[in-house]
């Protein structure tokens, strides 16, 4: 039993005496250590976002455009050369693999589709799949040895967005949103374009803010029509009414402050009727592609097939860069199977389809960054959530399972070196052998790039700092930056 003092409790004898001073020198370490949630902070301490940007390098980047192939494309019959499995198809070898289907010892070899060819000063192999982009070597970094912690879609989809293989955490553009804020309060700082043929599996997760705000989460664009479901002012109402709406939602909460302190609810459901209306004003001028010039539209493959849609997107994507949009997300491939890069078929029509789709659009995309001033301020990211393994995955075809064991991502603009390639696979391509890499090093460059300190940008929830690189934290690429 403790001792009285008084009449009171070692405890309240504590909390008392000094009118509470010692306790609230207490208070003021732990929460100096980080005891209680950020929220709970002294206004005189630095806020996570802070200390991210002060002990980050100088910022590179401001905007990131991630061309997601959705469905893994095969790397071994894109940007991983693997001369030595020339005129070995057919052959049964010992290889180790874990996909879709389980997981093997052995597998018939399925060679390369297509030639390969060097560009640039850098000499880069490339498969005639890409002859377009295959031009722009010189500013590219590859990275050959990513590696991915599930070899199934929807978990791999997760790691790649958002750092996690379950559901609920936030992507990767809501965490540059969080760490960077908007450059421009009339558009959403995080869009997303889908594939004609549909989203990725998982859908929204993908792009969810998680446990952030809502205000984080990505907003899907459409690159035809009004960008917008919904966005369109219902008939008879017009841009006045609105702001008188506005205006009067925006009393009623100061009224509310002044009377029961702040509502957040109240003041989150206003801050989304104002970005609505401005997204209004701004959102269909951003998609207004005729805007541009017939050879720009040319030149992204505009208007013809089957380059029209991916070319659009990135073309749009452009256009929000240049419009302070943070993050764009553009995919290839949606719904399931041939309709996405999961060729688990017929290997070359899945990939002819998708890499014609988007070779002429990707390398328009970087060459019209480098034209207009864009290219330091542009991080441009391609890849898949994983990559294709080396042998057949039936007993006849060419089809490929998934490969998490080692594929290859590439990383241009932003402050990247060009011309360099970051680690390698064995001479199947089954996995990575040399400095292998992780969805979260690669997440850590991202952040890196955009003058964010991965190991220091953390949102407080469920008891620990969390981060896009997990608690434990990673470091960026340093070979792929200049």
């Amino acid at each position: 039993m403790q001792r009285n003092f008084c009449g009171r409790t070692r405890r309240e004898f504590l909390w008392q005496t000094g009118g509470g001073f010692g306790a609230a020198a207490l208070a003021g370490m732990l929460g100096s250590d980080g005891f209680f949630a950020n929220t709970a902070r002294a206004a005189s301490t630095p806020s996570p976002v802070d200390v991210a940007k002060r002990a980050a390098a100088k910022t590179k980047a401001k905007s990131v455009i991630f061309l997601f192939m959705y469905g893994g494309p095969s790397h071994i019959d894109t940007f991983d050369y693997k001369p030595d499995m020339i005129g070995t198809d057919g052959k049964t070898v010992a290889v180790s693999t874990f996909g879709r289907g389980g997981k093997k010892n052995e597998g018939r070899i399925v060679e390369p589709r297509w030639k390969f060819k060097q560009y640039g000063q850098c000499g880069k192999w490339v498969s005639d799949l890409f002859p377009n982009v295959g031009q722009h070597v010189d500013d590219i970094a590859f990275l050959h040895s990513m590696t991915a912690d599930s070899p199934i879609h929807g978990s791999a989809m997760l790691m790649m967005n958002s750092g996690k293989l379950l559901s609920g955490s936030p992507a990767m553009g809501s965490w540059v949103h969080y760490g960077l804020g908007s450059a421009n309060e009339d558009l959403p700082a995080f869009v997303v374009m889908l594939d004609p043929s549909g989203g990725p599996i998982s859908g929204a997760k993908n792009w969810s803010s998680g446990y952030m705000p809502a205000k984080h989460q990505g907003v899907v664009f459409r690159h035809e029509g009004a960008p917008i479901l919904d966005l369109a002012r219902p008939e008879g109402v017009t841009r006045e009414m609105q702001r008188d709406t506005l205006d009067a939602l925006a009393k009623i909460n100061t009224r509310h402050m002044n009377a029961r302190g702040n509502d957040d609810n109240l003041a989150a459901r206003i801050a989304s009727y104002e970005l609505a209306y401005k997204m209004q004003m701004s959102a269909p001028e951003a998609v207004e592609l005729a805007q541009e010039s017939p050879a720009t539209l040319e030149a992204y493959g505009v208007g013809k097939q089957p380059t029209h849609h991916f070319g659009s997107q990135c073309l749009l994507a452009r256009r929000l860069v240049e419009r302070g949009v943070r993050f764009i997300q553009v995919y290839s491939g949606g719904n399931h199977i041939d309709y996405n890069w999961d060729a688990h078929g017929d290997l070359v029509k899945n990939h002819t389809q998708h890499a014609a789709e988007t070779d002429l659009p990707i390398a328009t995309l970087l060459k019209d960054l480098k034209q207009r001033g864009l290219w330091d301020d542009t991080l441009v990211i391609w890849g898949g959530e994983f990559g294709r393994q080396p042998t057949a995955e039936y007993a006849e075809g060419t089809g490929r399972d998934h490969n998490s064991y080692g594929f290859t991502m590439w990383m241009a603009g932003g402050g990247i070196k060009g011309g360099v390639s970051v680690g390698s696979t064995d001479e199947l391509g089954a996995r990575a052998v040399d400095r292998p890499l992780t969805v979260k090093e690669m997440h850590a460059t991202v952040l890196h790039q955009l003058g964010l300190d991965p190991n220091h940008l953390s949102y407080f929830y469920n008891g620990l700092d969390q981060k896009l690189v997990g608690v434990e934290g990673a470091e960026p690429i340093r070979e792929v930056i200049a």
